[in-house]
């Protein structure tokens, strides 16, 4: 089987069109339809039919499109490993990591295990956290950092650090001796950012509601997407500090004490299997013991 069939099958099944097909390949559209003439004949069956300028799949092209899927991947997972053994990697290592964690922690521990372990081939995977648990469960990744508990998964999980969370509302410019603005005051007179981080918005807008305030929200699922849109005057959010450390830090944003009010904290754990771990993973479960001991097991 030329794999160059396969790739031209699933993504002119993806574009519907020969044409497109042919330009992201960087092929001739004659050559899209000889390979797609190659692998029917060698199926026996037709994959294709026409519907106007465009084609769909047959039943038979949709009953195969998830093993041509699943050739090429282990296709290019072989081609990745023997790539990582000529480079000199004896072991693989596959975290997936919550954007916040990524861009606040990672750094720092990617640093020591590189320096410690140079001859693991090492991937990253950034996903949301919702999405880290089930990574980790279908053993797409071997350790998962998260900033949120998975639900039903057989999953160990381990409380790391906590994050305060604080109001961040933009630095208007003038008299940096002039005083805060009321933190009421704010939230009632601009939209909230909220959602843009699991975990502690549906308690603390009820903490907000509880206290009478009227409030104009907006759900945001993205924390970088919240802080740029708290710096172009859209809104104010409820944020993790360490998320915000360098606007603080640059003067872009202030962090607005809330007297009254009790915030909660922002939590970032780590998700290992139940079944074990590869020597790989484990010395990067050292490191994380070592920085953060005693982790608290949560789950």
């Amino acid at each position: 089987m030329d794999f160059r069939v396969l790739q031209t099958f699933v993504m002119a099944a993806t574009t519907e069109n020969f044409h497109q097909t042919a330009e992201a390949l960087f092929i001739a559209q004659p050559t899209v339809s000889q390979h797609i003439r190659i692998l029917e004949t060698e199926l026996g069956l037709k994959l294709f039919e026409r519907v106007g300028k465009r084609v769909r799949l047959t039943p038979a092209g949709k009953r195969y499109l998830p093993y041509a899927r699943g050739l090429l991947e282990q296709w290019h997972h072989g081609l990745e490993d023997l790539m990582a053994w000529r480079q000199g990697y004896r072991e693989k290592l596959q975290l997936a990591v919550s954007p916040i964690i990524a861009r606040t922690r990672l750094s720092h521990l990617i640093h020591r295990y590189t320096k410690l372990y140079p001859d693991v081939d090492l991937s990253i995977k950034l996903a949301d956290s919702v999405e880290i648990g089930p990574f980790v469960q279908s053993g797409q990744a071997d350790i998962g950092l998260t900033r949120m508990i998975p639900g039903e998964l057989q999953l160990s999980a381990y409380k790391l650090y906590e994050d305060p969370v604080v109001f961040a509302v933009p630095h208007y410019g003038g008299d940096m001796e002039a005083p805060l603005p009321d933190w009421e005051q704010e939230l009632q007179t601009k939209r909230l950012l909220t959602h843009n981080h699991p975990g502690y918005w549906d308690d603390l807008l009820l903490l907000l509601r509880q206290r009478g305030l009227s409030l104009r929200t907006m759900a945001v699922s993205q924390v970088d997407i919240t802080k740029w849109f708290i710096e172009e005057g859209l809104g104010v959010s409820f944020l993790p500090r360490s998320a915000i450390s360098r606007e603080l830090f640059e003067n872009r944003f202030i962090e607005l004490p809330t007297p009254g009010l009790t915030v909660p904290s922002a939590a970032s754990y780590l998700l290992v299997p139940k079944t074990g771990l590869s020597e790989a993973a484990q010395h990067f479960v050292d490191i994380l013991e070592a920085l953060y001991s005693p982790m608290e097991t949560v789950h």
